[in-house]
């Protein structure tokens, strides 16, 4: 990201905002609510356009990029209801793999493994055949990362994927993205205010406040309790 800047109708809520990430790393962004976490997320995921910088993954910038394009470069977990109705959880995992099924989304047998192994890794299997709208919470979340990571992308993007989710549920979210990034060198961008899961989690924090970036860098020096009080105002 280069000097980034996007809002909505015109009125900025992110400015000037420029950082690189690595391939395998996660990143969690923090900060208060209003912040600008899910503003920026949105722009990566060209949900809402820029105004002003720029955005590239691999040396290409997104704005050039198609919806195919994109789908083959990243993924998206987000908090909030799915519209999957009458879909069962393995479907919804192989709807992960439509940007390689070509016009017809017919599955081949690659595509198939890809499939099992994504919900081997998140351990979904036994929903396979489960309505999706007929689990719980927590057991949706791991279903839609599954279908992320059948995906293939080089970069994930998860907004508040933890929300309302067990202190199970969110162990078992937290250890997948974790083997995620170590197995298959997946760039992880994620906002979660979890503090204790972004320790567990993270390589790296970017702290928003106000719509800039307040500091970044490795979680040790930043979740420090006098950095934490400062930014979330607790002084």
């Amino acid at each position: 990201m280069e000097q980034v800047s996007v809002g909505y109708g015109g009125s900025t809520v992110v400015s000037d905002m420029s950082f690189r990430v690595r391939r395998g790393e996660i990143i969690a962004l923090i900060g208060e609510n209003g912040s600008g976490k899910s503003t920026l997320l949105k722009s990566i995921t060209k949900e809402i356009p820029l105004l002003g910088g720029s955005i590239r993954i691999d040396g290409r910038d997104i704005s050039r990029l198609s919806a195919h394009d994109i789908a083959r470069i990243m993924a998206i977990v987000m908090t909030g209801a799915v519209r999957t109705d009458y879909f069962t959880c393995y479907d919804t995992v192989a709807s992960g793999r439509y940007p390689y099924t070509g016009r017809l989304g017919k599955l081949r047998e690659e595509d198939r493994q890809k499939i099992d192994e994504a919900m081997r890794l998140t351990g979904t299997v036994e929903l396979a055949d489960r309505y999706i709208t007929d689990i719980s919470d927590g057991q949706r979340q791991l279903v839609m990362l599954a279908r992320a990571i059948a995906q293939e992308p080089m970069l994930l993007i998860l907004d508040e994927p933890t929300n309302f989710l067990d202190i199970r549920h969110k162990m078992l979210f937290a250890n997948t993205v974790k083997e995620l990034a170590l197995s298959k060198n997946v760039t992880v961008l994620m906002s979660i205010h979890e503090l204790e899961l972004v320790r567990d989690m993270a390589d790296r924090v970017i702290a928003l406040k106000d719509g800039k970036i307040d500091s970044d860098g490795p979680v040790r020096d930043i979740l420090t309790d006098e950095y934490v009080k400062q930014l979330f105002r607790l002084v």
